[in-house]
């Protein structure tokens, strides 16, 4: 009996004699994080002590992401889960059962924007879905580098309470990281300072906080559900618009189908140009900075801005 509890008795002396964060098999702490650019900030601010996973494919629409089995096992096992209340029903509903405990909420360090506002072209009906589908705010904050920076000052805090002898590395990279963005943000306001035309329109709106941050206004055909379809009303009211407003450029994302954008752009005599919201990569190649950097040429391009 004493032989068979032996290494029973040593695996708890040694669990017993461990403190701090829990690590995963490769030595790291584990970071689950629901879309790419939760993802992006944990990869950057947690360095190479961070093992970082993201419950989103690459090239998958998030709004809509289903988790299996695996998927649920890891946020329950992670030290850290990043997340974005509202925006992904089913990674509410994981992180709530069984990762409250160790589960970040994006949201709760920064202000999100109103959906209805994000929406207003929307009718009635549409405004309505749009607030059920998204708690009444609009979830695309990381359009917004400064709020992004925000949020990676967040994300640094709760890795250095799971790993405290990586706190100040947690910081340092956070700055880094926050300057970087900062320098981008000022990138986009001299980029969109002196343009002929502020008005954007967009295959869905997911651009509120980039326009609201560099003065534009946004026109989507569809609202914050990028699967929604549009309707006639929708549709005339949005040409029509775009005719006033002089519009060259119909702007479509990576993620969605382009053909209602496209349909549009013949309507008004507009061509069509991709902005992508940067939900998630569809090349591996590039990163939250090149996307962004992409995005403003070719905001500059369709608005006529000066360069």
């Amino acid at each position: 009996m004493m032989r068979r509890l032996a290494p029973a008795l040593a695996l708890l002396l040694v669990l017993s004699g461990c403190g701090g964060a829990s690590t995963g098999s490769d030595g790291k702490l584990s970071v689950v994080t629901a879309f790419y650019p939760l993802q992006f900030i944990s990869e950057r601010v947690g360095g190479d002590v961070v093992s970082v996973s993201n419950l989103t494919k690459p090239g998958a629409e998030p709004h809509d992401v289903e988790l299996n089995a695996r998927q649920v096992g890891e946020i329950t096992d992670a030290d850290l889960v990043v997340y974005l209340s509202g925006f992904q029903p089913a990674v509410d509903d994981a992180v709530k059962q069984n990762g409250g405990d160790h589960a970040f909420d994006a949201a709760s360090s920064i202000e999100l924007l109103s959906a209805a506002e994000a929406d207003e072209h929307a009718h009635e009906g549409e405004e309505a879905h749009a607030e059920e589908s998204t708690g009444g705010t609009d979830p695309h904050f990381w359009l917004d580098p400064t709020r992004l920076a925000t949020v990676a000052g967040q994300v640094a805090v709760k890795l250095g309470e799971a790993d405290p002898d990586n706190a100040a590395a947690f910081q340092s990279r956070a700055k880094e990281l926050q300057d970087e963005l900062q320098n981008l943000d000022g990138e986009f306001k001299t980029g969109l300072k002196s343009c002929e035309r502020h008005e954007l329109v967009t295959s869905h709106t997911a651009f509120h906080y980039l326009a609201d941050r560099y003065g534009l206004t946004q026109i989507g055909i569809t609202g914050i559900d990028p699967e929604a379809e549009p309707s006639p009303q929708r549709l005339a009211a949005v040409a029509e618009e775009a005719k006033e407003h002089g519009a060259t450029t119909i702007f479509f994302e990576t993620l969605v189908s382009p053909k209602v954008a496209e349909t549009l752009a013949r309507e008004v005599g507009a061509q069509t140009a991709v902005l992508d919201p940067l939900e998630g990569l569809s090349d591996e190649n590039a990163d939250y900075f090149s996307v962004m950097r992409a995005n403003l040429t070719a905001l500059t391009k369709a608005l006529g801005c000066e360069s």
